[in-house]
């Protein structure tokens, strides 16, 4: 049996005397452990076939116990070791028959939901790039000069950070802006691109910022691993959105 947190007042006693719950105080049981979780998760764990809540006659939905702790295992078996919603139904219907099941190792800080690695999401090197790069490096890395870079922080498509060095992502961000240059795409035109990312970081940042201030230590140290997860779904999206205005697909 796995622990079900409490949440507010009501909620914790409905659980106790097994009276059936809305999906709002599921929500705050839940959201003790998972204060990422929210009702369109709820309800698409029930789309999926991971729960089967009961239902009014006017059609509300109303959770038992049981379900409040089924929804907290598959929650975990998400934000623990990464499994694919169809593993975790597997894994459920052989607990209910009684059988053992043997979960993997904890995911690993950037594994996907799908067992992917990010890097593999990503196209990345197997090798990681150094953390900070100096400015003179950049410039040799990426074959410009010092006033072109100069212009590129202009428009916000670079930026030093305060000890004067750069990411290692400058790298790859100088020698795109490069080679989409010889197209005669300039710095200025990629405005809107750093415009669009910027609030793209947002949006993640936004999801992850409860798990880095949540009193629990092993969700915090989830946060990290969320946000490489998320960035890599939200690049893929991009270029998914960029082929379909464009009526092209890249290889």
């Amino acid at each position: 049996m796995l622990h079900t947190p409490s949440g507010g007042a009501d909620s914790g006693t409905a659980a106790a005397d097994g009276r059936l719950m809305s999906i709002g105080t599921v929500l705050n049981v839940l959201r003790e452990e998972f204060p990422e979780v929210t009702i369109s998760k709820i309800r698409f764990l029930e789309s999926e076939g991971l729960i089967e809540p009961q239902r009014t006659p006017s059609g509300y939905r109303k959770f038992s116990a049981r379900d409040v702790e089924r929804l907290g295992q598959v929650l975990r078996m998400q934000r623990d070791h990464y499994l694919p919603l169809k593993v975790i139904r597997e894994h459920l219907d052989a607990l209910e028959r009684g059988d053992e099941v043997r979960l993997p190792p904890l995911g690993r800080p950037g594994e996907t939901a799908e067992g992917e690695l990010l890097g593999d999401l990503l196209g990345e090197p197997d090798c990681p790039a150094p953390a900070r790069i100096g400015r003179e490096e950049l410039l040799t890395a990426a074959g410009i000069g010092a006033e072109q870079l100069q212009e590129w922080e202009s428009y916000g498509l670079l930026a030093p950070l305060p000890d004067g060095t750069y990411d290692a992502e400058a790298i790859t961000v100088a020698t795109l802006v490069v080679e989409l240059g010889r197209h005669g795409i300039e710095p200025r035109h990629l405005r809107a691109v750093k415009a669009a990312a910027d609030r793209e970081a947002g949006l993640v940042d936004q999801v992850v910022a409860p798990l880095r201030r949540h009193r629990n230590p092993q969700t915090r140290a989830h946060a990290e691993a969320r946000t490489k997860e998320l960035a890599g779904l939200a690049v893929k999206l991009h270029a998914a959105l960029v082929q379909s205005a464009l009526g092209v697909r890249l290889p």
